[in-house]
């Protein structure tokens, strides 16, 4: 290669690529220090939040949008590195953002469904609820979506429009819930004498409630026989046992009491 040649070469790369690779080292030297420093800022603001006791759903959807905030901050900042001018930037992302808005209603509505949720309260992280046909503890709050983890040990994300839009209910709450079990008797079984049966044991089951105690009475009659209601109360987070243990002692108690086993009557006519 001939001296002109590299003297073009050499001017080449003075005056693109060095400035350019700079420019490149010296984004990534933000985004790390960047980084660094908004993790810091994140574990000052949790920090603070945790020693004034502010609720947990608060400080968890407060965390959110700081960190969605500072990264904005730092995105601008890394273009500016490379020369992009901020405040054009700045309108132009106006505009972008109108038409995202425009285009993407449902992602705002989300954003603003989020922000009722905390200020409302219907329910906080670590309360059980079934809303959007979901049941399940809620975990967090977040800008747009909402995390419940469900009995099945499944984390699902519901948005939070459609969590503020559809009945919320809040297991949690009252501190304690009922829980709906039958007992299907066969046809001539005295029901005064199942329910007799019945309270005891079912008053006996660990976690049942005996304030209010539980009630057992007759249901309705089926073509099979008469069915009982039973209805203890327990906490919310002993339901899963209590329901299970106390259909236990039903299939124990009919058993023990040697009542016939329910069967539907059928009517046959012999032939003239």
């Amino acid at each position: 290669m001939n001296p002109p040649a590299l003297d073009t070469v050499n001017q080449f790369l003075q005056a693109y690529v060095v400035p350019f690779g700079w420019r490149i080292l010296g984004a990534l030297a933000l985004w790390i220090v960047g980084g660094w420093v908004i993790r810091i800022l994140i574990r000052l603001a949790h920090n603070a939040m945790a020693v004034r006791h502010v609720d947990k759903t608060l400080s968890t959807y407060g965390e959110a949008a700081i960190r969605v905030g500072l990264r904005v901050i730092l995105c601008i900042a890394l273009l500016g590195v490379f020369g992009v001018e901020t405040t054009s930037l700045a309108a132009l992302l106006a505009a972008v953002g109108i038409a995202i808005g425009t285009a993407w209603s449902g992602l705002l509505s989300n954003f603003a469904a989020g922000v009722f949720l905390v200020v409302l309260r219907p329910f906080k992280v670590g309360d059980v609820i079934g809303a959007a046909g979901v049941t399940g503890e809620v975990k967090s709050i977040g800008l747009f979506l909402t995390a419940v983890d469900t009995g099945e040990n499944l984390r699902t994300y519901i948005g939070n429009s459609k969590v503020l839009g559809d009945n919320i209910v809040n297991y949690t709450t009252n501190g304690y819930r009922r829980v709906d079990l039958r007992a299907q008797l066969a046809h001539g079984v005295d029901t005064r004498d199942a329910m007799a049966r019945l309270a005891p044991r079912v008053a006996r089951v660990a976690n049942v409630r005996a304030e209010p105690p539980p009630s057992i009475a007759i249901l309705e009659f089926t073509a099979i026989g008469p069915v009982l209601a039973v209805r203890p109360y327990c906490a919310t987070a002993d339901y899963q046992q209590v329901y299970f243990d106390v259909n236990q002692v039903i299939a124990e108690v009919l058993e023990q009491a040697g009542y016939p086993v329910p069967a539907t009557h059928q009517v046959t006519h012999e032939a003239a």
